[in-house]
């Protein structure tokens, strides 16, 4: 079985906290890797501006170097149309097929809307979520995330939450 984690967003710009949070669930974890996905038109950023995505995406290259575990996908700049991640993850089950055991890292900010995205139901059947800190953003409240997303808290813990080492422990 390979763990693998996937660490999506703009990355507009790319910056040493989306380094540290994926180096920092990939050492906690066990994770063999960690992906970054940048998004192409992320839904949830149409009415701002964002960079184009190639430079976006060049901006990531030189960011993760030669790092051997942060590896780099296109697949959401290449697809067209919005981005959601419900599409991403099940890209990236059926490319990775059922040997991997796929990560979602996302900020405590995102887990705490996961209900509005795009079938998120089946986001929490085809990975396991990893809750982070985010500066200015309180953490999930499970009992809320699970009642409106049935399953999120999972048998096998779908959600983990994952303090960072610069964060208070709670």
């Amino acid at each position: 079985m390979r763990d693998i984690g996937v660490i999506g967003g703009t990355f507009d710009p790319v910056h040493t906290g989306h380094l540290k949070v994926a180096e920092e669930a990939r050492t906690r974890l066990g994770l063999g890797e960690v992906l970054f996905v940048p998004a192409g038109q992320p839904w949830l950023k149409e009415p701002r501006s964002i960079s184009p995505a190639p430079h976006r995406l060049k901006m990531l290259r030189l960011a993760l170097g030669p790092t051997p575990y942060f590896k780099l996908s296109a697949d959401d700049i290449d697809r067209p149309g919005p981005t959601y991640s419900v599409d991403t993850i099940a890209d990236l089950r059926e490319q990775l097929g059922v040997e991997a055991r796929l990560f979602f890292i996302l900020g405590w900010d995102c887990v705490a809307e996961l209900p509005l995205w795009k079938d998120a139901a089946r986001i929490v059947e085809m990975c396991c979520l990893v809750a982070v800190p985010r500066p200015g953003s309180a953490p999930p409240d499970m009992a809320l995330l699970e009642a409106s997303l049935p399953g999120s808290r999972g048998s096998s813990p779908c959600l983990t939450c994952l303090p960072l080492i610069s964060a208070p422990r709670t």
